[in-house]
């Protein structure tokens, strides 16, 4: 049986566990030697768990075992579906969601920081094209593309060639786009593709996400591992403020107008959790109110702030958070459900785990977080 079962699910975050040589086919012969490999450090554990998947294509026992309770199991490279797109069908068979987003975990490391523009984007370009075809064999899966914005031309035309690609979604940094803001005049044909597309853009944990300056590491003591006892991933300083890069994107979309000027602009939060959502909401209105009576570019807006985040974008909460509290407090339209299979971040029971708060949520509200959210963020209904 299934493990997501009794309703439709969407899951609004789930990722891909890539090979290292996910994006050599798929990049052009002039940029593939510039790529930095994946796994230069740590690829020991990478490849011991490639390994291990791959060992088990040609055992039929071992598969059927590794697609048993895929929630609970082995997570990582290891996960059953973690690469090979034939195991992440039956994977979603077996997990039970209808529709799936699905985000690059480490190749966006072989480019994301080059200060060449042509590894940058040849770089996304070869992501792109190997996450639709990674997605492409199942309609469920929604791969999403992933776009720099250190120039609004390049930008654009990789958002256009992504999209023809079939990619569902755009991830976007959470950073400023270059030198200036993502709401720089410039962009104002970048953001219209994706209203005259129906295409979403997401911001995700990864990518300029990290805001925390470097010497507050230094605090005199040894490093602590991070949850999950390795060295890469969040620790409780990065955690505390995590949602600031996201909060600063949002804030000036808001600021110059994005959302005014493009009223059918959908975007998800995803991966930044949703605690702090209902503090952000209040923050904003109230800057607004405390700076609009003097600022003109606040003037402008026909709405308060919250009201554009409101009507503009979903957040994808943390399993461990009370998400029933969340709805209370901020109306069920703004959250949804995600899995984040095969990271072991996600947990082995989400769905669980989000219903022990939900004990004063209604069917309507669950039907929402579950579903609807979801298809409104993707233009589905």
């Amino acid at each position: 049986m299934p493990y997501a079962t009794g309703r439709v699910f969407h899951d609004a975050d789930s990722h891909i566990m890539e090979t290292p040589d996910w994006l050599d086919a798929h990049a052009d012969p002039a940029v593939r030697p510039k790529l930095k490999p994946l796994y230069a450090d740590g690829a020991g554990r990478a490849m011991t768990g490639i390994d291990q998947a791959k060992s088990r294509l040609s055992n039929p026992q071992a598969q059927e075992a590794a697609a048993t309770d895929l929630i609970a199991g082995p997570k990582g490279w290891v996960a059953y579906g973690a690469f090979d797109p034939k195991e992440r069908a039956r994977a979603l068979d077996e997990l039970g969601f209808a529709k799936q987003l699905v985000f690059a975990t480490s190749s966006l490391g072989a480019f994301r920081k080059s200060d060449d523009l042509d590894v940058l984007y040849g770089g996304a370009q070869a992501h792109n094209k190997a996450m639709a075809g990674f997605c492409g064999a199942d309609e469920r899966l929604v791969g999403v593309a992933y776009v720099p914005l250190n120039d609004p031309k390049l930008a654009l035309a990789a958002l256009a060639e992504a999209i023809d690609l079939g990619c569902g979604a755009v991830w976007l940094p959470a950073t400023p786009a270059g030198q200036v803001s993502p709401g720089h005049p410039d962009f104002d044909p970048f953001w219209a593709k994706f209203c005259e597309t129906g295409t979403p853009f997401m911001l995700h944990i990864g990518p300029g996400s990290r805001v925390l300056p470097k010497e507050y590491e230094n605090n005199g003591r040894p490093r602590s591992p991070d949850l999950h006892g390795g060295g890469e991933n969040l620790r409780f300083k990065d955690f505390v403020v995590l949602p600031f890069a996201a909060e600063m994107f949002l804030a000036a979309l808001i600021y110059d107008g994005v959302f005014e000027r493009f009223p059918q602009l959908r975007g998800g939060v995803i991966e930044f959790g949703a605690a702090w959502v209902p503090g952000f909401l209040r923050q904003l209105d109230l800057g607004h109110r405390s700076f609009s009576r003097t600022d003109p570019l606040l003037k402008d807006l026909s709405m308060k702030p919250s009201e554009y985040i409101r009507r503009h974008i979903k957040f994808t909460p943390f399993p461990g958070e009370d998400v029933g509290e969340l709805i209370r407090l901020e109306g069920a339209d703004l959250f949804l459900f995600s899995s984040d299979y095969p990271h072991p971040e996600g947990t082995n029971d989400p769905v669980g785990r989000f219903e022990r708060t939900f004990a004063d949520v209604t069917e309507a509200d669950r039907e929402k977080f579950y579903r609807t959210n979801f298809e409104e963020m993707l233009g589905m209904s």
